[in-house]
């Protein structure tokens, strides 16, 4: 049976789909954009703020799915510029630590709400959950 996530700890969707879907084990984490949870604040400033506010969403949404960033299998990375790539990797690379998991980059010429960043994972779940 698929379950849909739910977390007011991350951006509430505001379209047709789910914050994740879980099947399983495996936890698919729809795309995060750098949105603040509370205050719906639209982060516009450094690739840095953007890219940390994303991975702090992506970390909320794992955390009431089961899961934790230890436990992710593979991110696609979606950037308004391959330029930005170094800056975006140095705040991914403090966000996960030593685990470093399966990744693709996609630069895009634009992104919703002229946001730089956006990221997709696929998790699976900690053991006894």
């Amino acid at each position: 049976m698929i379950q849909s996530v739910e977390t007011p700890h991350a951006p509430l969707p505001a379209g047709h789909y789910a914050q994740a879907t879980v099947w399983n084990d495996l936890i698919f984490v729809s795309g995060q954009l750098p949105i603040h949870p509370v205050t719906k604040e639209k982060i516009t400033g450094s690739i840095d703020e953007q890219s940390r506010q994303v991975l702090e969403n992506m970390k909320a949404i794992l955390e009431a799915a089961g899961s934790d960033l230890n436990h992710v299998l593979k991110t696609t990375v979606y950037i308004a510029d391959i330029a930005l790539w170094d800056q975006v990797n140095a705040v991914y690379a403090d966000f996960f630590g030593e685990h470093k998991p399966a990744r693709a980059v996609v630069p895009t010429n634009r992104l919703h709400y002229g946001f730089l960043i956006e990221i997709e994972a696929v998790a699976v779940r900690r053991a006894n959950q």
